[in-house]
């Protein structure tokens, strides 16, 4: 969130002409839209901004050349009390709040919902924070809590479509050396999906070019020796907020690659949900539809890689 100064504001002065309605109502829409406070009929109040003093100056004029009068005064708070007041005409608290209604009403309901409609409507409440988080001025304990009641909903969305999902474990992400990990049995959850596929991907491209992989119908029998990842318990697995193949990125260094950052955000999307990729729904296409051609998930695999080969190379 960009920082504004709290004693610099922006006041636009408007008389709109009654025989333009198409103008004034998009005039009162792109003011809403910038989240401006109104201080009374006809002005309007902004933190100062390079880019709101830009915008602003884009609709005085605009009103100007439609047959109206538009000034854009600069002004000071005179007192720490005067701030306080004008700030306080930018609270958001209820506009969170009303959104966190609607997170919680998903939260209750998404179970009887298909995955389509699902993620449409997770998608529109991401859209939504994010526009009241861009408006958002001076935000407060509130916008946070906005924004952990929606990863929560996305988190148990997410987990709802892949059965025995794993849960986010807690600690610290430690630093492996590669060399260990030669040669070695790699084991997972079977039905593998995008964040278990990635990661198998990432094994073997980056990591283990020799890895074999085992797809374990119950994760308590992964055999000893063997690397477990991507299950509650396995050597790696989601730490805090990333998902595993952002861990696996993390532990072995890969980090620096902006590629493989390119893809972890594309993973992390679809297997956790939060900011919309733009490659994500064709790549979740894609990965379907394999999913339902492949008899077994060495099948399915010898096949993402191809994929994920592709996404790489595409940004090379």
């Amino acid at each position: 969130m960009r920082a504004f100064g709290t004693d610099k504001w922006l006041v636009i002065v408007l008389s709109l002409p009654t025989s333009n309605a198409t103008l004034r109502t998009r005039v009162w829409r792109a003011l809403k839209g910038l989240g401006c406070a109104v201080l009374r009929d006809g002005v309007y109040l902004l933190p100062a901004g390079r880019g709101l003093r830009q915008a602003l100056r884009m609709y005085v004029e605009e009103v100007r050349q439609g047959g109206g009068n538009a000034f854009m005064l600069n002004v000071s708070s005179a007192t720490g009390e005067e701030r306080a007041e004008f700030q306080r005409l930018f609270d958001r608290s209820e506009e969170y709040l009303g959104l966190m209604g609607k997170i919680d009403a998903f939260k209750d309901g998404f179970g009887a919902l298909d995955t389509v409609l699902g993620r449409r409507q997770l998608k529109a409440l991401r859209r939504e924070l994010e526009a009241l988080m861009a408006v958002d001025y001076f935000p407060g304990p509130v916008k946070e809590e906005a924004e952990d009641r929606l990863a929560e909903a996305e988190s148990l969305f997410f987990a709802s479509l892949s059965p025995g999902e794993l849960r986010t474990a807690s600690g610290e992400i430690v630093p492996r050396e590669r060399d260990a990990y030669m040669g070695r049995v790699w084991a997972t959850r079977r039905q593998a999906w995008v964040d278990r596929l990635a990661s198998a991907w990432l094994v073997r491209r980056f990591i283990d070019g020799n890895a074999a992989f085992m797809w374990l119908e119950n994760p308590e029998n992964c055999p000893p020796g063997a690397v477990g990842f991507d299950f509650d318990g396995a050597e790696f697995t989601h730490v805090g907020k990333r998902v595993t193949f952002e861990v696996l990125l993390a532990v072995f260094g890969l980090e620096k690659d902006p590629l493989l950052n390119r893809i972890a955000a594309v993973v992390h999307f679809l297997d956790a949900g939060g900011t919309m990729v733009a490659e994500a729904p064709g790549v979740e296409m894609v990965l379907s539809g394999l999913r339902r051609q492949c008899a077994d998930d060495d099948a399915l695999l010898a096949l993402a890689m191809g994929i994920f080969d592709s996404m790489y190379a595409a940004g090379e």
